[in-house]
């Protein structure tokens, strides 16, 4: 799915204010080899039932650092089952046990944070998007989280080439607690992600 700059502002144009859905089902059959990916943080649950109510087949990449809250893990597992998840999980492989006797938690100024979050984060993620390779690849990205993420859109393109595709960017919070509503769909706030220490810091997979 070859797009380029040009095109990619144009569609982005045309995308604002279209339902979500409609965006994936334009991006689906366009796709040779669409990907979900998640984490299960808050809100997540918006582009899985979204991409899953278009075509469920599609492989939703889980790649579990280990230190997720109880909550987390048991949100997953509800959604995984009601949702009827494709999941392809994907973990660091070094166990989080390993890594607390060695290692722990290192501070976002300590020179092993690099090191810890290549490891529980960026090489589990590389070793899904090489398994998979995707063109399509389906996020929960939203305008105002990160200030790399204000520089987005709907559409955007990995540095690998990727197509992301983001149907919920213009989204805000309270309007995607109506359309979680509206659909009856559970959400989940208690959620910890070890590498970023800030809700604003990038965390490295879309940099």
């Amino acid at each position: 799915m070859g797009f380029t700059e040009d095109q990619i502002k144009k569609l982005n144009i045309h995308f604002k204010g279209i339902p979500p859905e409609e965006i994936i089902s334009w991006a689906i059959q366009n796709a040779k080899r669409p990907v979900v990916t998640t984490n299960f943080r808050p809100y997540e649950v918006a582009i899985l039932y979204a991409v899953t109510h278009v075509d469920v087949s599609v492989p939703v990449v889980w790649c579990d650092t280990g230190y997720n809250t109880p909550n987390t893990y048991k949100h997953a597992e509800e959604l995984i089952s009601s949702l009827q998840l494709n999941i392809k999980l994907y973990v660091p492989k070094q166990t989080t046990a390993h890594r607390d006797a060695v290692m722990g938690i290192p501070t976002i100024d300590d020179p092993r944070h690099k090191v810890f979050t290549e490891q529980v984060k960026l090489e589990p993620f590389k070793r899904a998007m090489e398994e998979h390779k995707p063109d399509v690849w389906f996020t929960n990205l939203r305008q105002g989280q990160t200030a790399l993420r204000d520089s987005l859109d709907i559409l955007s393109l990995s540095k690998d080439g990727v197509l992301k595709v983001s149907p919920f960017y213009h989204y805000s919070d309270t309007q995607l607690d109506a359309y979680l509503k509206d659909r009856n769909l559970p959400n989940e706030h208690k959620y910890f992600d070890p590498t970023k220490v800030l809700e604003n810091r990038e965390c490295g997979l879309h940099t």
